[in-house]
C-alpha cells in the first residue's frame, strides 16, 4: 500500500479534532519508541488541550491526518502527560541530533523527520532531513538531503550539548507562555541547552511565565553575563521577583552587571514588601504631560511590544515624566481617547473618579480595587503623590493564585474547569491510573 507521509515539524500547532468537529487542542510533540532493527515506532502525539495541560493521545486514536489538522475518535485519556523511559519526542529530543551516514561520507544534523502510516493506526519514522555541515564559505548552508533511517546512525561526542537550534526553529511562534510550558516539559538537560540557544529577549520573556522555582534553575546555569543580560530584557517586577529568589550574594553581583537603569528599577522594587502594591507593580507605565494630544496617547499604547494591560491606559503627571515622577494627575482610560478628536488634550479626558494607591497599600486591597471598579490596572503613588508605576490584573493574579498555577493547571479552579469542558466536548471516559491496554490508553 502507499504510504502516507508527514513531517512532525509542520505538525507543531496543528489543531486536533473530534469526529464531530470539536477542536480537542493543539499538537505539541510526537512520541516514538525505538526499535532494535527498525526505524522507530510512533506510540502517539503530546496534545495540548484547554488548561495549557498536556495529555497523551495513542497513535490508534488518529483516524486522519492531513490539511493542518488531525481527526481522533474522541476518546481522550485527560490525565496529564508523563514520559516514560524509552519513550522519545521527535521535536525536542530528535530535531538536531546528528547523525553519521553508514556509506562513510560524513555527518549531518536532523532538520525535520517524517513519519508513515505502514498499516491503520500502525506509524513508524520514515525519512530524515538532514543537513551536512557548512562549506568554507561564512554564507554558505550545509547540503541537505532526504535519507532513510537504515542509511544513517546517531551518534554524540561526549561532552558535546545537542544541538536545540532546530527545536527553536520549530517553536518561534510560540507564544512566550505556550514555550515556556513546552520547555517545562523537556528534561532537565535539553531545557538547559534550548534555555542556552535562545536569543535574550526571548528567554526574557519564556522566564516571565515559568514558575520562580524553575525560573531559578535556568538562571543558576547561565553564566552571570548572560544571566545579566537575560534579566535587563525582563520586566523590573518579574526580574525583581526573581532576583529576591536567588542567594544574595549572587543577587546583588547580577544587579552590578546589569544596565545600570535597569539595576536601579530592580532595587527601587526591591524595597518595598513582596505583598504590597510596591512589590507588585511595574515601574515602566506610559507617561504623558497634560498637554498631550490624544493622537499622542493613541500612538503609545499602539507599540508592539507593550503588554495589553499596559496599554489600558495612559497616566497624566507633572515633570519630570519617569519613576518617581512629578505630581500624579491622572489616567485616561483607552476606550476614553478613542471617543474625542484627535487634538483633545489628555489632561482634560482624565478619570476624576479614580485614586490612587500608595506603596505599601497590601496586594488584598489592591485586588480589591480592580476589581470592584472592573479596572486592569491601578496606579501608584508614593508619600509625595508621584507616580512610582502601576499594579496590573496578571500582577495581582500571579500573586493570588497558587505558586505552581502554571505547572497544574488542572489544581485550581480554572484547570478543573477547562479539564470539565474537554471531557464534555471530546467525550472522554477517565482511565483508571495505571492502565496502558492494547488500545493506547495510558
Amino acid at each position: 500500500m502507499s504510504a502516507t507521509r508527514v513531517f512532525v515539524a509542520r505538525l507543531a500547532g496543528c489543531a486536533v479534532f473530534d469526529p464531530a468537529g470539536d477542536r480537542v487542542g493543539k499538537v505539541r510533540d510526537v512520541l516514538v519508541v525505538y526499535r532494535k532493527n527498525d526505524p522507530p515506532r510512533v506510540v502517539g502525539l503530546i496534545v495540548e488541550i484547554p488548561g495549557k495541560r498536556r495529555v497523551f493521545v495513542s497513535i490508534g486514536r488518529v483516524t486522519s491526518i492531513g490539511g493542518g489538522q488531525i481527526i481522533t475518535t474522541g476518546l481522550i485519556n485527560l490525565r496529564r502527560f508523563e514520559q516514560r523511559g524509552g519513550e522519545v519526542r521527535v521535536i525536542a529530543e530528535m530535531l538536531g541530533r546528528k547523525v553519521l551516514f553508514n556509506d562513510g561520507s560524513g555527518e549531518a544534523s536532523i532538520e525535520d523527520v517524517a513519519i508513515a502510516e505502514r498499516e491503520p493506526g500502525e506509524w513508524e519514522v520514515d525519512q530524515l532531513f538532514v543537513r551536512r555541515p557548512k562549506g568554507a564559505s561564512p554564507f554558505s548552508k550545509g547540503q541537505s538531503a532526504y535519507v532513510t533511517w537504515r542509511e544513517v546512525r546517531e551518534y554524540a561526542t561526549k561532552g558535546e550539548a545537542q544541538s536545540a537550534e532546530q527545536l527553536i526553529a520549530t517553536y518561534s511562534e510560540l507564544k512566550p507562555a505556550d514555550l515556556a510550558n513546552t520547555l517545562l516539559d523537556l528534561p532537565v538537560l535539553r531545557r538547559q541547552e534550548v534555555a542556552e540557544e535562545l536569543p535574550d529577549d526571548r528567554l526574557a520573556d519564556v522566564l516571565e511565565e515559568m514558575p520562580e522555582s524553575d525560573q531559578v534553575e535556568i538562571l543558576a546555569a547561565l553564566g552571570d553575563d548572560r544571566a545579566a543580560d537575560v534579566l535587563d530584557h525582563m520586566q523590573p517586577d518579574d526580574a525583581a521577583d526573581l532576583i529576591a529568589q536567588l542567594p544574595e550574594e549572587r543577587g546583588e553581583h547580577l544587579l552590578e552587571l546589569m544596565e545600570p537603569e535597569e539595576a536601579d528599577d530592580v532595587r527601587f522594587l526591591l524595597s518595598y514588601g513582596p505583598d504590597t502594591a510596591g512589590g507588585l507593580m511595574t515601574t515602566e507605565p506610559i507617561i504623558v504631560s497634560a498637554d498631550a494630544t490624544v493622537a499622542e496617547g493613541l500612538a503609545l499604547i499602539r507599540r508592539h511590544d507593550l503588554p495589553p494591560a499596559l496599554g489600558a491606559a495612559v497616566c497624566v503627571t507633572l515633570p519630570p515624566y519617569e519613576p518617581p515622577t512629578g505630581r500624579f494627575l491622572g489616567i485616561v482610560h483607552f476606550q476614553r481617547m478613542l471617543r474625542y478628536p484627535p487634538h483633545e488634550r489628555l489632561g482634560t479626558l482624565i478619570d476624576q473618579g479614580l485614586e490612587p494607591v500608595r506603596a505599601d497599600t497590601s496586594a488584598a486591597e489592591v485586588s480589591r480595587i480592580l476589581a470592584s471598579y472592573d479596572l486592569v490596572s491601578v496606579p501608584v503613588v508614593d508619600e509625595k503623590h508621584r507616580l512610582v508605576g502601576v499594579v496590573t490584573i496578571d500582577d495581582v493574579l500571579d500573586y493570588l493564585l497558587p505558586d505552581d498555577w502554571r505547572s497544574h493547571p488542572e489544581e485550581t479552579e480554572v484547570g478543573r474547569r477547562a479539564a470539565a469542558r474537554a471531557q464534555l466536548t471530546t467525550g472522554s471516559i477517565p482511565i483508571p491510573h495505571g492502565r496502558r491496554a492494547g488500545d493506547g490508553t495510558r
